[in-house]
């Protein structure tokens, strides 16, 4: 972070406090469910009154903290005075286990230039996990290093994934997929929500971590995880850009190509 160097571990720790307030809020809401409105973007996409209190309280509070740089959100993106420099945050990613009271729900925060992830938070506060990383300088988990696994072979892998809840047009490929993995890895697991996915590979518990269809504010800060856990991260065709969220791998390098291999075999045998 060129522009603000000698400023990131003030920023990161602004950013940490602003996660765990909102991780103080899912888990003082998280008790009272039943009395929550819920929102309907579609009949499988969800929006709660802990998303949008959340959201609030992190634009009001990164805005405090980098006052020229933009936010990146569900609602669009919002320029700021520092063109390219901007927040992709989401404040509850897995809102669909949280309303079914699944504790597998995280604050996704990411301060993005151009292209570039520079600074990444995951909290996950049913754990009180708060996973951190600045470019260069490494990935944390409540302030110890990580490093991402050494999977001596797909057989010894355990790997997540996430199912598709909207555009079914690669559902074809997904499913061969699958059914390969399942008599070659060791397990396949699904969280529910991408960030602790992510963050997830990048602390070693995961192996590898493929899903489609995802949105930037659901892999930014769990993309620089990952890479600075010393973990490999890309999409399966070559034209499509990881933080886009279209697609995406994620892998100890070791098992990365093996992995971008045989998702790349699926769409082409089923033409996608």
């Amino acid at each position: 972070m060129e522009d603000l160097r000698g400023q990131e571990a003030e920023i990161l720790a602004g950013v940490e406090s602003l996660a765990r307030q909102c991780g103080d809020l899912m888990r003082q809401r998280s008790k009272d469910l039943q009395n929550h409105e819920i929102h309907f973007k579609d009949p499988k996409n969800l929006v709660t009154e802990v998303d949008l209190a959340c959201e609030a309280r992190l634009i009001q509070g990164l805005g405090a903290l980098l006052p020229a740089a933009g936010f990146q959100t569900e609602e669009g993106l919002v320029p700021g005075r520092d063109y390219g420099l901007r927040w992709v945050v989401d404040p509850l990613d897995g809102t669909t286990n949280f309303v079914h009271q699944l504790p597998m729900v995280s604050v996704s925060i990411a301060l993005v230039s151009a292209q570039s992830v520079n600074l990444g938070v995951v909290y996950a506060p049913f754990q009180d996990e708060m996973f951190t990383a600045l470019r260069g300088q490494g990935a944390k988990l409540n302030g110890q290093p990580l490093r991402v696994s050494r999977p001596q072979a797909l057989g010894d892998a355990l790997l997540a994934t996430g199912f598709p809840f909207h555009r079914f047009g690669r559902m074809e490929s997904y499913v061969e997929v699958l059914q390969s993995l399942m008599r070659q890895c060791r397990g396949l697991r699904r969280m529910g929500s991408a960030a602790i996915d992510l963050a997830y590979v990048a602390a070693g518990r995961f192996d590898g971590y493929f899903e489609f269809n995802l949105q930037p504010w659901d892999v930014a800060a769990g993309l620089l995880l990952v890479q600075e856990a010393g973990g490999q991260v890309g999409s399966i065709r070559p034209t499509y850009d990881p933080l886009d969220g279209r697609e995406v791998l994620a892998a100890p390098t070791g098992l990365y190509p093996v992995l971008e291999a045989l998702l790349a075999q699926a769409d082409r045998e089923k033409g996608a």
